[in-house]
């Protein structure tokens, strides 16, 4: 792709010297690649907007205000910097955000060495750090029916009203049923909570007990919900979503979007991970559980039970069969814990 006006490297002449290139400038380099993901790779929003926040964090460091492209000391060193202490923020960097930044600084160089914004091969200094392995943290079968039945729409019937930042919310039963509806999907479909937030009417099935979704680099999967799923989701639809949609003129493309706030728009992140919270705090499950941890738990209880690891693949969404053989790592801890525990000699 061809830069915007103003992007492109300059050619300069150093005094008795040969020609030689001087970087664009890195604001505007900067938005030229974001521009390129998007129109030219297609990425999603979400990830785009990662990309954005890593690179003009960078922007905004010392060590890129020394010269960014002029050579690849100003990249390694930022990158040496955030390795030994904390990030832009001042908390210390986990490995996964560094590895995460390196790789971001590492795409965003060689679309610059293309398309001649900078004068050296940066990209080819920067080894990505080896992808640290976490092992996932899943509930057990008894903890998630814990943290599920803890969002109780019945009980919540005596709460009254709540009150919001900004006033009142809608009666508590809605919301409760709201939040059991989307926890009971994320685990019956193993979505990550983008993808259930982002869910719109045509994108259920529920007669035919499945979900279309969309996620990660815009693949497309069909995923199956069980049984107990969908009466909760045929629940909300049918009582608390109109109510709750009421509040406001919420659009009807595509059938609305089906998780909604208490003002009648979609519903955002902070929402379902305080939901997840508040289920876990009640259920006594301590803080360790997100609403990433009900997808850890389907994937690993899908393997428990005998699925195949290529159709949790699919199931999950995964490009790469190595992300989720994650969870048989996890599966084989579970195997020698019950042995340790039921074999008289283990």
């Amino acid at each position: 792709m061809t830069p915007p006006a103003g992007t492109r490297a300059r050619r300069t002449r150093g005094a008795g010297g040969p020609d030689h290139l001087a970087p664009a400038d890195l604001a505007a380099a900067t938005e030229a690649f974001l521009v390129h993901l998007r129109v030219e790779r297609g990425l999603s929003p979400a990830t785009i907007a990662g990309y954005g926040t890593d690179l003009r964090d960078f922007g905004r460091s010392h060590e890129a205000a020394t010269g960014w492209g002029s050579s690849p000391e100003a990249a390694t060193d930022y990158l040496a910097r955030l390795a030994g202490a904390t990030g832009p923020s001042g908390r210390v960097l986990r490995p996964t955000s560094l590895r995460r930044r390196t790789a971001a600084l590492r795409t965003f160089f060689r679309f610059a060495l293309a398309e001649d914004l900078v004068a050296v091969d940066v990209a080819g200094h920067l080894d990505l750090p080896r992808e640290p392995r976490i092992l996932p943290d899943p509930l057990t079968v008894d903890e998630v029916d814990r943290l599920l039945a803890a969002v109780d729409p019945d009980l919540a019937a005596g709460g009254g009203e709540r009150r919001g930042r900004r006033g009142a919310g809608p009666a508590a039963p809605l919301a409760a049923l709201r939040d059991r509806a989307l926890l009971e999907l994320l685990y019956a479909a193993g979505l990550r909570v983008t993808e259930a937030l982002r869910l719109d009417g045509d994108d259920l099935d529920l007669d035919g007990g499945s979900v279309r979704v969309v996620g990660k680099g815009d693949r497309e999967r069909v995923v199956p919900v069980g049984d107990v799923a969908v009466a909760w989701l045929r629940r909300y639809l049918a009582t608390s979503r109109p109510a709750l949609a009421a509040a406001d003129r919420v659009r009807s493309a595509r059938g609305g979007p089906v998780f909604l706030s208490d003002r009648g728009r979609r519903l955002g992140r902070n929402h379902a991970w305080f939901a997840v919270k508040r289920a876990a705090a009640a259920a006594g499950l301590g803080d360790r559980i997100s609403p990433h941890t009900l997808r850890h738990s389907y994937a690993t209880h899908l393997l428990e039970g005998g699925a195949d690891l290529r159709v949790v693949q699919e199931l999950l969404g995964h490009a790469s069969i190595s992300t989720t053989q994650i969870y048989t790592h996890v599966t084989g801890e579970r195997m020698r814990e019950v042995y340790a525990r039921a074999h008289p000699r283990a």
